[in-house]
């Protein structure tokens, strides 16, 4: 099924998607920088409306929310395409490539959902759930309406009103914040600014965490953890303080040829970002 996409202009035969920072201006029979979204005709189409890559039963804290529910399992569902293109990604098959998919309707999704009597609800994830916000808004009011919760694992790459439409639906969301240098995110196809207006805007209203994913020599300065947790102590949040998850990389895609984050500086990371921050967690050191 291929629905028309919400959030984007039309200029003449090109169509401007205006979901995230890229606005990408997409010219007849192609698509955007995601994959994801395709002129056809002047309209943009949703492609991966519904397309399901991956569907698992989840630890809520693998997504990773400590605080939201802990111990409760959630459906984990996953589609294809990003709209970042992390050198480092460690989910590049589903989110850089076009994976094998299925095609799940919402009212399908709400079934799977409902049929695990354990199961919390459902979290968007694995890879950038943000591009496929349309099948988002069909589901989202499906499953509140029979007492599930929805969570969010993004990179907050998305813009001011789009994002508006979507947080009233939705319950938690895990936000990458992947270092904190506006270089980094030019590097990687990403926008600083954006990303920390996404923080911002969820924290008032959401249950939202925040994921850093450690990277040798890219990320991994104290300095720069300083800076980070100093700026996300300083976010206003509903829940009276925002997690951090300090997380370790492991070679994939384009960087096979670093090693593994050390667990040493993992922990260091940790210890130095408890000074202004009360929750901090250490990811994939086991």
């Amino acid at each position: 099924m291929q629905k028309e996409a919400l959030f984007y202009e039309k200029k003449g035969e090109a169509a401007q998607c205006v979901l995230c920072p890229r606005m990408c201006v997409i010219q007849e029979g192609e698509t955007g920088f995601c994959s994801v979204r395709r002129n056809s005709g002047g309209i943009l189409l949703a492609e991966s409306y519904g397309r399901i890559s991956s569907l698992n039963l989840d630890p809520i804290e693998k997504k990773p929310l400590n605080h939201f529910f802990p111990g409760s399992a959630i459906l984990s569902v996953g589609g294809y395409g990003c709209n970042m293109a992390c050198a480092f990604c460690q989910n590049f098959a589903i989110s850089q490539m076009k994976p094998r998919t299925g095609f799940l309707p919402p009212e399908k999704l709400l079934e799977a959902a409902s049929s695990i009597p354990e199961n919390l609800g459902v979290a968007f994830t694995y890879n950038e759930p943000c591009i496929n916000v349309e099948y988002i808004l069909d589901v989202a009011p499906l499953l509140r309406k029979h007492d599930l919760k929805i969570a969010l694992v993004t990179n907050g790459m998305i813009l001011e009103k789009p994002l508006a439409a979507l947080l009233p639906l939705i319950d938690a969301m895990n936000i990458d914040l992947k270092a904190f240098s506006r270089e980094f995110y030019q590097k990687h196809g990403g926008s600083f600014e954006t990303v920390k207006k996404t923080i911002e805007t969820c924290a008032k209203s959401v249950h939202i965490e925040i994921t850093t994913l450690i990277v040798p020599g890219e990320n991994d300065g104290d300095a720069e953890m300083d800076a980070l947790s100093e700026w996300l102590a300083s976010v206003p949040s509903a829940s009276g303080g925002i997690p951090l998850h300090i997380t370790r990389f492991f070679p994939r895609f384009k960087m096979r040829d670093k090693p593994p984050t050390p667990v040493k500086t993992i922990f260091s990371l940790v210890e130095l970002a408890k000074r202004r921050l009360r929750y901090v967690y250490a990811g994939n050191v086991n």
